[in-house]
């Protein structure tokens, strides 16, 4: 059972760069200094003790380096990391048979925890508070419970939607951090060193133009890298310029403030049929024929922070920003439009 849950890491020195882009240590590690910074400081500490480092919860927004930070951790302790996620955890004993295989002192990595079934993260909570299994063997009146002692363990939880976690679960972790939307010149630097590694020479103005419109978001920039080369290519450059980026981006539809096409039908559907809000989640989800939780998970969070999209307790509503930007008249006092203003 265990084989079929996790999937072993592989040794970094057998990866080619072509593979991943992912930085392997710390110090390789760019944007988030606060949480490198304490991740650093807590290693150390439980390296100095000879302790397992305490359990690690990461969330916030995708793309943004849970799973690079949580083989970082690993490889900074000097232990093997086995990988799982949340969905694939469906019974208790898909739980049991992974925990009682862990070497000692390994890391556990459970992508998007938060999807893990109730009856699940039961089994998690004796697992790391007293690193023990409660276990019921029999049934009916002659069924006993038995407690069996686990090896030392780090569970590295990685989530996008920390809400959803059951309040026991969160608790239990003793090492909580939010990883924030990175600035432009982080992004820049990622960009510039992921063309070095795909051995892509790349103008400094273009790994700002790449940078200025990844959503604040290293996975967007990589990919964006990536099919910015792709053109550059195909074009005949051996350089990607900056008037070969712009053109790539334009291929890609992605505009200056790093919109694509969904984030500009969103932000376009509740202008046009709703007057710019307020409106419901379920509502623009029909409208736009997409899963509510994409547009939650996925193009929310951007929209928010960038300015263009406000929740209130009523619904989604867009700012002045996003309908300049998109070139709708900015509404007067009142909320009417221009031309109904008295």
């Amino acid at each position: 059972m265990p084989e079929l849950l996790l999937r072993a890491q592989k040794d970094p020195a057998e990866a080619t760069y072509e593979e991943s882009l992912r930085p392997r240590r710390l110090a390789e590690y760019i944007g988030q200094e606060k949480v490198t910074a304490n991740l650093a400081v807590f290693i150390q500490a439980a390296l100095a003790r000879g302790e397992c480092l305490d359990h690690v919860l990461l969330f916030g927004p995708p793309g943004l380096g849970k799973t690079t930070l949580a083989h970082i951790v690993a490889l900074e302790l000097g232990v093997p990391i086995q990988v799982t996620s949340g969905p694939v955890l469906e019974r208790a004993g898909d739980l049991a048979a992974i925990l009682t295989n862990l070497p000692v002192g390994s890391v556990l990595f459970v992508d998007e925890i938060h999807r893990i079934p109730p009856q699940v993260a039961e089994v998690l909570y004796p697992a790391l508070e007293d690193f023990c299994l409660d276990l019921v063997v029999g049934s009916g009146p002659g069924a006993r419970t038995m407690r069996l002692q686990l090896p030392r363990f780090t569970l590295v939880g990685a989530t996008t939607r920390p809400g959803l976690l059951p309040p026991p679960l969160r608790d239990r972790f003793g090492i909580v951090h939010r990883l924030d939307f990175y600035q432009p010149a982080a992004l820049a630097r990622i960009v510039q060193r992921s063309a070095g590694i795909l051995g892509v020479k790349l103008e400094e103005d273009a790994a700002w133009e790449i940078a200025r419109r990844s959503r604040g978001t290293p996975r967007v920039a990589n990919r964006l890298l990536r099919r910015v080369r792709d053109f550059a290519q195909a074009q005949g450059s051996e350089v990607i310029t900056l008037e070969a980026a712009r053109f790539g981006l334009e291929r890609l539809e992605v505009d200056a403030y790093g919109l694509d096409e969904l984030d500009r039908r969103l932000l376009s559907a509740i202008i046009e049929q709703y007057r710019g809000g307020p409106v419901g989640l379920r509502s623009l989800a029909a409208t736009l024929g997409e899963d509510q939780g994409t547009l939650e998970d996925i193009y929310e969070p951007y929209l928010l922070q960038a300015g263009f999209l406000q929740r209130t307790p009523r619904g989604r509503v867009v700012t002045d920003l996003a309908r300049r930007h998109l070139g709708y008249p900015v509404l007067a006092p009142g909320g009417l439009f221009p031309e109904e203003a008295p």
